[in-house]
């Protein structure tokens, strides 16, 4: 079977968490419940380290405004992680060449970032932040789920992750063109309301 669909899944899951992806993949292969996994990926400095990072990611990205700084930091460390994975299942797999998958790995990785990068600042724009707790935690619990299950049906959770990075961008679209007519708005009201203070009449209509 050829290797693709999960180098596509493991892509769009590294551009949401890159130290998810790789500690998941390597407690799969280093268990034996997969033969999927290459040996890089399960060496024990390899596993800690992905831990340990995911550790703080996981903090981090559930308070506001730090969880952005955060995103920035990785928006180039997500995708070369996308393109890294993607490039040794191939390896191990040998049905697609590395260079292919790297690049499918990378560019799903760099499109969900983008995803969730931009409706992390969507989301900040509110005061409260239990929906930035809510959401980081789906996103860990998405990501858990739809690696351990691509490991064991790669077309179907290819699909699945397809659907997630279709919804996502279009959901992020919606979200942003809402926030410009809210601000615009709110900008709106503050004129009006300065000039009121400053006795300046409201031009008719």
């Amino acid at each position: 079977m050829s290797v693709l669909p999960l180098v596509f899944t493991s892509g769009w899951a590294s551009g949401i968490n890159a130290y998810a992806v790789v500690l998941l993949l390597g407690i799969f292969g280093a268990t034996g419940l997969s033969d999927e996994v290459p040996d890089a990926l399960q060496r024990p400095d390899v596993l800690i380290v992905a831990g340990v990072l995911f550790l703080c990611e996981a903090v981090a990205d559930k308070i506001p405004y730090v969880d952005s700084v955060w995103d920035s930091v990785h928006t180039v460390i997500r995708p070369i992680a996308g393109a890294v994975v993607g490039a040794l299942l191939a390896g191990q797999n040998g049905s697609l060449p590395d260079l292919a998958a790297g690049a499918v790995g990378g560019s799903s990785a760099l499109l969900s970032h983008l995803v969730k990068a931009g409706t992390r600042m969507a989301v900040n724009t509110s005061p409260e932040p239990f929906s930035n707790i809510a959401l980081s935690t789906a996103e860990d619990l998405g990501v858990a789920g739809l690696i351990s299950f691509a490991l064991f049906h790669p077309l179907a959770a290819a699909v699945i992750a397809g659907t997630l990075l279709l919804l996502g961008l279009v959901i992020l679209v919606v979200l942003w063109r809402r926030i410009r007519r809210f601000r615009r708005r709110r900008a709106q009201r503050r004129e009006e309301k300065r000039l009121a203070a400053a006795g300046v009449p409201r031009p008719p209509g």
